[in-house]
């Protein structure tokens, strides 16, 4: 099961800009209302520190993280619930996600020279979600978690981001991007987006070949945990053996658990089938 996270907003706030920055794929971006038509669809890594640290201690051949899924939706406008701007076909594309990234304009440009309404563009995308859910008798749009993202050409602490810049720096090394003394806050929104969503991490290590991340989420057991690594796992299970990611790095001991156990966040896991 993958995790999904629709970017929204009016037309021209910047979320294919912002798509290119998280997934670093060439998309389409004009000053012009509906560039995008069909969504953007790309994959995008869930940075974590603790997997790299495992990895320097077991120096596996391949090391594979986690991953959640981005999609660039095209501009709603409003009226968007009453087919306005393609915005029914917009809005079924929300709908399978799991969870919301509102972009939102705060700046002007040489092109754009209406007065800027940050709260006024929030409300005309809730007010089309909710309507949209009304018209159908749902909640399914209006209730997703959401995270309100402000493009904004100062530099600014999350959730500002200057979009063009992190699209821009999406093209250079990280050499580069070191060189120029740039702060990159992708990171932050991509795991802002995995804890809105209610997830949590753990790690498996196949001997020196593989240490992996893996997405479950809070709350789940370990049949649950064992079922995402292999279906054979949760049907074959006879008991794991859990380390915390900490105790590990400090060569800790092992202990072993049963069907019960809930997974926290960070364990080791080695099933036992």
């Amino acid at each position: 099961m993958s995790f999904s996270v629709a970017i929204i907003g009016l037309p021209n706030s910047g979320k294919s800009t912002l798509f290119k920055a998280l997934t670093k794929k060439q998309v389409a971006i004009a000053s012009y209302p509906f560039t995008t038509i069909d969504p953007n669809v790309g994959r995008v890594n869930v940075p974590d520190e603790r997997l790299k640290k495992i990895a320097q201690i077991v120096k596996p051949e391949k090391t594979i993280e986690t991953a959640i899924e981005f999609i660039d939706i095209a501009g709603l406008v409003k009226g968007a619930h009453k087919g306005e701007g393609l915005g029914n076909q917009f809005l079924s594309y929300i709908r399978p996600c799991d969870a919301i990234v509102q972009v939102i304009r705060v700046f002007k440009t040489s092109d754009i020279i209406e007065e800027i309404n940050s709260q006024g563009d929030i409300e005309i995308i809730e007010t089309e979600l909710l309507m949209k859910d009304q018209e159908i008798g749902d909640n399914v749009l209006f209730s997703k978690p959401k995270i309100y993202l402000f493009n904004t050409q100062d530099s600014g602490k999350f959730p500002e981001m200057n979009l063009k810049d992190e699209a821009d720096m999406s093209e250079l090394s990280k050499e580069e991007i070191k060189e120029l003394g740039f702060k990159s806050q992708l990171d932050q929104l991509i795991l802002s987006c995995y804890n809105i969503l209610g997830l949590i991490t753990f790690f498996t290590i196949t001997g020196g070949k593989e240490t992996r991340a893996w997405t479950l989420k809070k709350g789940s057991n370990i049949l649950e945990a064992a079922e995402k690594v292999h279906t054979d796992f949760k049907e074959k299970f006879i008991k794991a053996k859990v380390i915390p990611w900490q105790k590990f790095i400090e060569n800790g001991s092992w202990r072993i658990t049963g069907k019960e156990y809930l997974i926290q966040d960070g364990d080791i896991i080695e099933f036992k089938i």
